[in-house]
């Protein structure tokens, strides 16, 4: 059975995975802090991304391009004017809402509202008797745009000319580099390039914890290619990216293809979908493959003037390369991973609440644990300062060598290794297992190399 979203935000807090934001100050919607081991598990999945799309390819580059950017680019992207959420609003208890949201909600996913105009959604509604999810009326207003970028300004005078925008997404800071990397790296088509970083959007409704924010981070990559081959690369992205989810351990029945239908896709895509989840409030969008055609660098192309074409070193031809987007939200993984991992199991008469995650993405790869702390704690330390020097692991010498097991398994530490009279004598110590609570014996010189083999991925 799955952990409710409630259950899980009470669980992020109490083992330091993930706190409110500003909390002694009564909190701000939806901004939240990652605790201790929230860290060490979203460092570990952006590792883990950056080691499959890009450590593992040849022909894909980082990028870290700057939160602030010249606001002509924003306009070039048509985030100034049509980035924007339809807003609506209930007249009797006067609570704002998304519409495609209320309409995706009230068929449960079956209709989405992508890609539908306003006098669309708003006939839906009105057909359909659409609720107010807070007070159960159905009598809305019009829908009005709502625009999502967040705007603030440079310099000590706050004017039109100093207006900047926080970047909506990380993918605008890829296409205007598009021709540095590729003269810098001298890239051929095809190629990629991945960035990892902060976006910021003003969504009108922010909510089911950490699954919508307005402050989040997205690990993105733009894979450029020739035209007429994207629809095979597009293709390709779409297994690899759920071959991903699945080589990092979650559950197979947990995730499903979304395509987009014809008229739902944006104007310049040919082929749209999305990888979805299904998290503890329901289904939604984990990851997004889109094929975004030539427009970013032909619309880039047009406003700044420059010549953004590749030039093929074989035929002599320029053109604007077409781009296959996989576009997934760090925040978004990061709930995924730990509601598909969150595990209570039975086993004589008692009850054991345990994560079992990918021993990869674990936030420690081991616990430390000295039998008797007056006996064992020196050889214990020695032990722990080998393994420091490699991994993250955790040491606890208190209370018994069971509570320090479950405390091990909640946190989803793979390996407990008990040091006890064995280790002294002999230099062996116990390691037991997570998820089978198996132990076995094993020299310390072995220890580096035994868990280095079983956090691969």
């Amino acid at each position: 059975m799955q952990i409710s979203m409630e259950d899980l935000v009470k669980f992020c807090k109490q083992y330091g995975f993930i706190f409110q934001g500003s909390e002694i100050y009564g909190g701000l919607a939806n901004s939240f802090d990652y605790g201790p081991l929230g860290c060490e598990l979203k460092e570990n999945i952006k590792k883990i991304w950056h080691k499959k799309f890009v450590q593992e390819n040849k022909n894909i580059y980082s990028l870290d391009s700057a939160i602030l950017m010249n606001p002509k680019v924003w306009v070039a992207s048509g985030h100034v004017t049509s980035f924007s959420d339809p807003l609506i609003d209930c007249k009797d208890c006067k609570t704002r809402h998304r519409a495609d949201k209320l309409i995706e909600e009230f068929t449960s996913g079956l209709e989405t509202g992508d890609g539908w105009s306003n006098e669309k959604l708003e006939t839906f509604i009105k057909e359909n008797h659409i609720p107010c999810p807070k007070c159960g009326k159905n009598n809305f207003t019009a829908i009005r745009e709502f625009n999502l970028l967040f705007e603030t300004n440079m310099g000590v005078t706050a004017d039109k000319k100093s207006k900047v925008y926080l970047r909506g997404e990380t993918a605008q800071g890829i296409f205007v580099n598009f021709k540095n990397i590729e003269r810098s790296s001298r890239a051929k088509i095809p190629f990629g390039v991945a960035q990892i970083g902060k976006a910021f959007r003003n969504e009108i409704t922010p909510g089911n914890f950490i699954f919508r924010m307005r402050e989040f981070e997205q690990m993105e990559l733009e894979f450029f290619c020739k035209p007429g081959e994207d629809i095979e690369w597009f293709n390709y992205y779409k297994n690899f990216c759920m071959g991903f989810l699945n080589d990092i351990g979650i559950k197979k029945e947990n995730l499903r293809f979304a395509d987009h239908k014809k008229e739902e896709l944006v104007f310049y895509s040919t082929a749209t979908t999305d990888i979805e989840y299904k998290y503890p409030m329901g289904w939604g969008e984990l990851w997004g493959i889109a094929d975004r055609t030539d427009y970013d660098l032909s619309t880039h192309m047009k406003h700044s003037n420059q010549d953004l074409r590749y030039l093929d070193p074989e035929t002599n031809e320029k053109y604007l390369p077409y781009v296959i987007e996989p576009s997934l939200g760090v925040d978004r993984l990061f709930l995924a991973v730990i509601s598909d991992a969150y595990t209570i199991e039975q086993f004589d008469g008692k009850t054991r609440e345990v994560l079992k995650i990918h021993p990869a993405l674990a936030p420690y790869k081991a616990c430390i644990l000295p039998l008797v702390k007056k006996i064992h704690a020196e050889k214990a330390l020695d032990i722990y300062n080998l393994l420091s020097k490699q991994f993250m692991v955790d040491y606890d010498d208190s209370g018994s060598i069971g509570k320090r097991y479950r405390r091990a398994d909640v946190i989803g530490t793979p390996f407990s290794i008990t040091i006890d009279d064995n280790t002294l004598n002999n230099n062996k110590v116990t390691v037991r297992m997570r998820d089978t609570m198996e132990q076995i014996t094993l020299d310390i010189d072995t220890l580096q190399d035994y868990i280095l083999k079983k956090i691969q991925i």
